[in-house]
């Protein structure tokens, strides 16, 4: 989806069009049948992937107000209605545990979020972070690698558009972004 279908807000973060797609994918939701978005912001992750799963439960945790209250009207613009919407600092009390989580934000709670992401997810689901910060990307590797978390899939992706200047073009280069994404171990009988 592109970018500009979502409303944005002043200082409320959206995962970029190309990235977004690299974690959904990343995601695996084929068979997914609960999703959790941590830090959604304004909800383009978790809203892409409801449109594309109808029958996929989404939850969307995000602690800042503003960014909650775009995320509403952008799941109105959609209308997305297997969202639910939690006003919350992760990590927080989930009743059903997930296939999936998305972890878009940390908050600077990182490692306990990343243990709190592996114990929400049922054997064998996926955990899917993207970063900005080298630091994060540092301390998610050590710490997944500290839990045992392998094979692990770690990529960098950085994206330019094409913009106009003067009478010409260039490149605008948006901010380079790492993607870690990993399942948690099957179960064993």
């Amino acid at each position: 989806m592109k970018d500009e279908l979502f409303l944005r807000g002043e200082k409320v973060p959206m995962t970029k069009e190309a990235v977004r797609a690299l974690a959904l994918s990343k995601l695996d939701l084929h068979h997914a049948r609960h999703f959790i978005d941590v830090g959604a912001g304004t909800g383009s992750v978790s809203i892409e992937a409801a449109l594309h799963f109808p029958a996929l439960k989404v939850t969307a945790i995000e602690r800042n107000p503003a960014a909650l209250a775009l995320m509403a009207q952008n799941c109105r613009h959609f209308a997305c209605e297997n969202i639910v919407r939690i006003q919350a600092n992760a990590p927080v009390v989930v009743e059903e545990k997930a296939d999936a989580v998305f972890i878009g934000g940390s908050g600077g709670n990182l490692a306990s979020l990343i243990d709190w992401a592996l114990e929400q997810l049922h054997p064998a689901g996926r955990l899917v972070m993207t970063f900005i910060l080298q630091e994060n990307l540092t301390r998610a590797l050590a710490h997944l690698q500290h839990r045992g978390i392998a094979p692990l899939d770690c990529q960098q992706i950085q994206v330019s558009a094409l913009s106009p200047l003067g009478s010409g073009h260039y490149f605008k280069a948006n901010n380079p972004v790492y993607v870690i994404a990993c399942q948690k171990e099957e179960a064993h009988v």
